[in-house]
């Protein structure tokens, strides 16, 4: 009988641990829209898709060294180690001590000036029962945080790749302007030495060779703003591969011309009936989702009692060599229960808190998901419309090439004037530069494509 009194407090301790106050986590019910279940998920290295061995390169380079992987893979340990700490308060806590002492009492004392030597050892434990659920929803909670900064470094990982792939489209666009303008600077030059010697000859007007000088004046502009725009973007490009200070004002390898670079062989044309499990952003926004919903019920178990158990046992002489003697060992053995009667709305206003931070993070899981389709649904028009304005561009600088040699031949032969060859030299020009940006477009739409359809990531 005795011992059924005294396994009663544990068992029904047990009983009220199987449970934990606090919402159970459900995932929001959202309207979706129709989606295609034929799309293929995106090979986790798909820039490889350009066939660039350039471009592959840097990508590895930056995935290695980039500072803000590097912090959010921190962001990981830290998580991490929350989580052990809150694993750790769900068990028992053991510690050891040991001590050693000697004091001398007053001569006037009972004691009359004696040495007393005293020396102790011992363990002692302690547990807090999880009655509530309190460090289960803490332990939910933490591991929901590692759960969200491990998707949230996969998000950044795909994010950071696609960054420099566009950075790096970016700087080929203007190698490629700039070379055209460096070309047409010499053509130009060209023009106005021709102009000059037939000006000084008499046989041209002073109205041709100011004209010839603007155009001259014109393009030597454009090539140092485009030298500038080309240096600035090496920088930034270095900065996205982790490259230290002393490196970052070092040129950059060159690997192929836009216009070089592999067309992806399957570009996606709808969208996947699985595209939340592929973004690793919505996979975070639902994990940290669940941590707040665990929040809840650790805000709401400040309202009940908590019960805590410690026990210590020992062994304390004033010998040393009697100390793990028998007569000296001690124990002892307390329970200690605490309730909440007044205290003025702290633990009310708590959970409303809790709840409040819910309701932010439910917002945030819904907006990235909605995030999620227009991406995808935006890069999928971007591929076919810059596709189709590349092509037309293509077929523009075709017809102006021709048709400024047809202009050059006629103004050679005195049918026309110089301001017709003037105006088929800037046209081509013009689509020239148009056409860089063109297919910088293209290739950045089919790496927002990638990036949109989760660039490789799948939920575990």
């Amino acid at each position: 009988m005795m011992l059924k009194q005294a396994l009663l407090p544990i068992m029904v301790a047990a009983a009220l641990s199987a449970c934990a106050v606090g919402p159970d986590y459900q995932r929001p019910q959202l309207e979706m829209p129709q989606a295609a279940a034929n799309v293929a998920p995106v090979a986790s290295d798909w820039w490889r898709s350009f066939e660039d061995p350039v471009l592959d390169a840097m990508i590895d380079e930056s995935l290695r060294y980039n500072r803000d992987l590097v912090q959010a893979a921190a962001r990981v340990e830290e998580a991490a180690a929350a989580a052990g700490v809150a694993r750790a308060g769900l068990l028992p806590q053991v510690s050891a001590s040991a001590g050693s002492g000697r004091s001398q009492t007053s001569a006037y004392s009972s004691g009359g000036g004696a040495l007393l030597d005293s020396r102790q050892a011992g363990l002692t434990a302690s547990w807090e029962l999880d009655l509530w659920g309190k460090l289960r929803r803490e332990r939910e909670a933490a591991l929901a945080d590692v759960s969200a900064s491990e998707r949230s470094l996969a998000a950044l990982r795909l994010s950071l790749g696609s960054q420099v792939a566009k950075s790096y489209f970016q700087l080929a666009s203007y190698d490629a302007q700039l070379a055209s303008a460096r070309a047409t600077l010499q053509s130009r030059e060209e023009s106005l030495q021709l102009r000059q010697k037939r000006f000084n000859g008499g046989m041209t007007s002073e109205l041709e060779l100011r004209q010839a000088e603007a155009e001259a004046a014109s393009a030597r502009a454009t090539v140092p703003q485009l030298a500038q725009a080309v240096t600035q973007t090496e920088h930034a490009l270095a900065v996205l591969l982790g490259r230290s200070p002393r490196d970052i004002a070092a040129n950059l390898g060159r690997g192929k011309a836009l216009s070089a670079l592999a067309e992806p062989e399957q570009i996606p044309s709808g969208l996947p009936s699985d595209l939340l499990l592929r973004r690793a952003d919505v996979a975070a926004a639902e994990a940290s989702l669940i941590a707040a919903n665990a929040r809840i019920g650790v805000a709401r178990a400040a309202y009940f009692p908590s019960i805590s158990l410690s026990a210590g046992i020992g062994s304390a002489s004033t010998a040393l060599t009697d100390l793990f003697s028998g007569p000296a060992q001690t124990w002892n053995f307390a329970a200690n229960l605490t309730a909440p009667i007044f205290n003025a709305g702290r633990i009310a206003a708590g959970v409303d808190a809790a709840n409040a931070r819910q309701k932010q993070a439910l917002a945030v899981y819904e907006k990235t998901v909605q995030q999620a389709f227009a991406d995808t649904l935006d890069a999928m028009s971007a591929v076919s419309t810059t596709r189709a304005t590349e092509q037309a561009q293509l077929q523009q600088l075709a017809s102006l090439r021709e048709a400024l040699r047809l202009a050059r031949l006629r103004y050679d032969n005195g049918y026309s004037s110089y301001l017709d060859v003037l105006d088929a030299e800037r046209g081509v020009f013009q689509v020239e530069q148009a056409l860089s940006s063109a297919r910088l477009a293209r290739l950045s739409a089919v790496v927002s494509l990638y990036a949109a359809l989760g660039g490789g990531w799948q939920a575990g």
